[in-house]
């Protein structure tokens, strides 16, 4: 680990030299550190950095209404370096992610050599052939919008429930990407992956089956405003509406984790483990107009009728919508829920959100206040978040 510090000081050290030598070439505020090029412009470099700080405050609540002792916590939740351009043609392009703060590098286990995981992406991506696309490596795989967006572009301070509890994440393997258009402006997109079926960073073998991933998008009225149908908050101001539909179906031949490729291990390597396929369903659709947005999102996941009990079988669903005020000050409402298979309660999520752009999602300051009510427990908790993003 001390080794791997090293080199990355080393690394980031010599990148910097040479950007005071290409000080010309400096891009503007959140459009990168620096962008190097080539001599003979067969490759090019962007290098970025990102940081996010998170102050939580918590209050359980108990069967009688009343709330406890505030649990406080400060963190930087976020702390990532971010490599990126194409080799030797622009239709070969690569993307390198690494991840610094506890939170990205934590959960190491015999399955990762119990070595951190610093590696979010390490992906290339070929444009083989007209409007195809061959990825390779490990990325995110083409599940839930919500997911897919950006960690530093979110409407809020972070990701919903449905996320957290339903989202494939990223994994090693192939992607396959293409798109076409019915007349001038509808564009359709469906994607493909093969991929190990056990999340990022294993390192020491598969020991359940392959996942299986397929994903179609369909924007009527067009390509949003710089990408913006993966952008949380119509920092755009899109002048005509925007809309587009998604939907994802994974499957995850003999799974053995508890949610697919996320989650914990059904077992372990010395007693065996628990094996279940596990399909996983989204479907959302993202909004835009003037200011105004709007996203949704359903998951749901399911097993074989002989799968154990240990797979958390469930549905959720997550709405949420912003107007973005002149000033660039956004006010934001979510709802979401979630139900697993087997429980006898449900758990809603409130949550209304107040943010600050002050470059749009490259500086930012975001609070939101949630109120999750357990339906049949009859007990709740609420908690404010404040969080500040500099993205370089």
């Amino acid at each position: 680990m001390k080794n791997l510090k090293s080199y990355l000081s080393v690394f980031v050290i010599l990148i910097g030299l040479s950007a005071v030598a290409q000080e010309t070439n400096s891009p503007k505020f959140g459009k990168g550190l620096f962008n190097l090029v080539g001599k003979d412009s067969t490759w090019t470099m962007k290098v970025g950095a990102r940081m996010q700080f998170l102050a939580t405050n918590a209050w359980d609540m108990d069967t009688n209404g009343n709330f406890g002792k505030a649990e406080s916590n400060f963190l930087v939740r976020r702390a990532r370096l971010k490599f990126g351009g194409f080799a030797y043609s622009p239709k070969l392009t690569y993307k390198i992610e690494l991840g610094l703060s506890n939170r990205d590098i934590g959960g190491a286990s015999e399955y990762t050599n119990n070595a951190p995981k610093y590696i979010l992406d390490a992906v290339i991506k070929w444009n083989f052939y007209k409007n195809l696309t061959l990825w390779a490596g490990q990325t995110k795989l083409p599940g839930n919008r919500e997911r897919v967006i950006s960690s530093g572009n979110l409407q809020f301070v972070d990701r919903s429930k449905l996320n957290s509890n339903f989202n494939i994440d990223r994994d090693m393997g192939l992607q396959l990407r293409h798109h076409f258009k019915l007349g001038e402006k509808f564009l359709v997109r469906d994607m493909f992956s093969i991929s190990q079926g056990e999340g990022r960073n294993v390192t020491t073998g598969n020991e359940g089956g392959h996942q299986y991933t397929a994903r179609v998008e369909m924007l009527p009225f067009g390509k949003f405003t710089g990408k913006g149908d993966y952008s949380g908050s119509d920092l755009k101001r899109e002048q005509t509406p925007k809309l587009a539909i998604g939907a994802t179906y994974n499957l995850n031949d003999k799974a053995v984790k508890n949610k697919g490729s996320q989650g914990s291990y059904n077992g372990d390597l010395e007693n065996g483990f628990d094996v279940a396929n596990v399909s996983t369903v989204f479907v959302d659709a993202m909004f835009k107009y003037k200011g105004m947005s709007f996203m949704g999102e359903y998951a749901n996941r399911d097993t074989n009728e002989n799968a154990v009990g240990s797979v958390k079988k469930g549905n959720s669903m997550n709405l949420q919508a912003g107007y973005l005020c002149k000033s660039n000050w956004e006010v934001a409402g979510r709802y979401t829920n979630v139900k697993f298979n087997g429980a006898d309660f449900s758990t809603n999520y409130y949550t209304l959100g107040v943010s600050k752009f002050i470059v749009g999602h490259k500086l930012k300051v975001q609070s939101d206040l949630t109120y999750a009510d357990n339906t049949g427990l009859e007990s709740g908790e609420l908690e404010y978040r404040l969080q500040f993003d500099i993205h370089f």
